[in-house]
């Protein structure tokens, strides 16, 4: 009987712990796919330089936030759940910069198109 709840226990550690990497390879996954969102827009003239600078700012913002978080060696729920709600906000504005009708600037894109290729 002991060995059984032992046993139990024991799949339950490893599974909160399975857990905690699973939202952490989230998380790190919609940061690289957010700047490849905004690398595109830019390639793609959907994206002026103000708008570039803006998000490219929130993104800097989110980065520093998972590092703090970071700090005490695990990522809490609490600390996942804030992450991915302002990552939520974060897609919401790349989608709303690069389909609004801004002016773009040709030559700010073709000045740089050699940074993100």
């Amino acid at each position: 009987m002991k060995k059984l709840i032992i046993i139990t226990i024991l799949l339950m550690a490893c599974g909160f712990f399975s857990i905690d990497f699973a939202f952490a390879g989230v998380i790190e996954d919609r940061s690289i796919t957010q700047g490849l969102r905004i690398r595109q827009g830019i390639l793609s003239g959907e994206l002026t330089a103000r708008e570039v600078k803006i998000l490219k700012n929130e993104q800097r913002h989110i980065r520093r936030i998972k590092k703090v978080s970071r700090f005490g060696g695990k990522l809490t729920y609490r600390e996942s759940r804030y992450i991915e709600k302002i990552q939520n906000r974060a897609s919401r504005h790349i989608f709303r910069l690069k389909h609004n009708d801004a002016r773009r600037y040709r030559r700010y894109i073709s000045s740089h198109r050699h940074r993100y290729q």
